[in-house]
């Protein structure tokens, strides 16, 4: 099937027992037995759920996949993989990632004796400055929180299976729509759920796809005993979301593409960071590994005053101050006071991230409002 006809279609079944064409919501949290330990395949609804494996086969479907395990935020998700490493074991990640990894890595896992190397991941070879043999997890971001870097999978893979280390995707940004990791070799594919899958900023979910059924057990087996599980409620709204997909981020790419060469052509913008751009000091790779460039994008004013800033982001009307993103409706976003805040400064200025970096996440509102809203803000500052 293609992309469309997966979003609509796969993983969803008409309920046996009634017809609805919509899978239903099983809120339960237990199931009869016949006998002891003789059921119809579910027993405790934190282990499975009926509405929670429609998704889980659609979400391994949109990612080429062949299982998928779902988890009650996205955080939940990245947590399940550092779990499979013991003490002593080390990661190799982005120096510019979302700020909630960073947190979790650093100030979570570090004190159990994992170590963790931050580095520039846009020139792969940087991998070789720190790889090791107690080396066991490469964590790739890309598109980067915020500043939109890219990173090339391809490439990651190459590295890390010479030594028999797994590679971990955070999709989030991009979505099984504009890029699919496991087609190129990573293992383990990681979602924000709550972000494009959903759609609608009314979930908070997270996901992980792989192929290999080992390490799909294993996670299933950390899923199940340390309980980050969502509920039935919020799976069905993910699977309802999932129907429009494809839709929405053809427009999310359009209007992204629309707002980004807006704002590069402002004389009040100082850089705009969009991947889309042949500029971008990873285009060429975005435009081998993603088929458009989504709706996420970054930008700092001229002079790079933090009042602006403040200013523009309290001058939008359309444009809603909060976290998150990949909803319809378009956000703005400051992340070193909101979703890198757990980042120590002088790390976030290492990366770039400065203070008054204003991130966009661009929905799929008509354009045209959309740039007449940043231009009146813009006036303001």
């Amino acid at each position: 099937m293609k992309f469309g006809t997966k979003a609509v279609h796969a993983g969803v079944e008409p309920d046996p027992s009634t017809g609805a064409i919509m899978t239903p919501i099983f809120q339960t949290s237990t199931y009869v037995q016949d006998s002891p330990a003789q059921h119809k395949g579910y027993a405790y609804a934190r282990g499975a759920n009926p509405t929670r494996n429609s998704l889980q086969k659609s979400l391994a479907a949109l990612e080429n996949g062949k299982y998928a395990i779902c988890f009650s935020s996205g955080m939940g998700a990245t947590d399940a993989v550092i779990k499979l490493l013991n003490p002593g074991d080390e990661v190799i990640t982005s120096h510019d990632l979302y700020g909630g990894s960073y947190r979790m890595f650093k100030r979570v896992f570090e004190k159990y004796g994992i170590k963790f190397h931050f580095i520039d991941l846009t020139d792969t070879a940087n991998i070789n400055t720190v790889l090791n043999d107690k080396t066991k997890l490469l964590w790739v971001e890309t598109p980067t929180n915020p500043l939109m870097n890219i990173v090339d999978i391809e490439a990651c893979v190459a590295i890390a299976k010479k030594k028999n280390i797994l590679v971990a995707v955070d999709n989030t940004f991009a979505s099984p729509y504009l890029q699919n990791p496991l087609d190129m070799g990573a293992d383990i594919v990681m979602h924000s759920v709550t972000k494009y899958l959903g759609g609608h900023s009314d979930v908070v979910m997270g996901a992980l796809i792989v192929n290999d059924e080992k390490l799909y057990q294993e996670l299933h087996f950390i899923m199940n005993s340390c309980g980050a599980v969502p509920g039935p409620q919020d799976s069905f709204l993910v699977l309802r979301g999932i129907k429009t997909l494809h839709l929405r981020m053809e427009r999310h790419c359009i209007n992204g593409k629309k707002i980004a060469e807006f704002l590069k052509n402002h004389p009040k913008i100082g850089k705009v960071y969009w991947p889309g751009f042949t500029d971008h000091p990873n285009h060429a790779i975005a435009k081998k590994q993603m088929k458009d460039f989504g709706g996420m994008l970054s930008f700092t004013l001229k002079d790079d005053n933090l009042a602006k800033a403040t200013k523009l982001m309290e001058s939008v009307e359309l444009f809603s101050l909060a976290e998150s993103l990949g909803g319809v409706e378009s956000l703005i976003n400051h992340p070193a006071s909101m979703t890198h805040a757990s980042i120590p400064k002088e790390e976030r200025l290492k990366s770039g991230l400065v203070d008054s970096l204003i991130r966009l996440s661009i929905g799929v509102e008509d354009a045209e409002d959309l740039l007449a809203d940043l231009a009146q803000a813009l006036e303001k500052v």
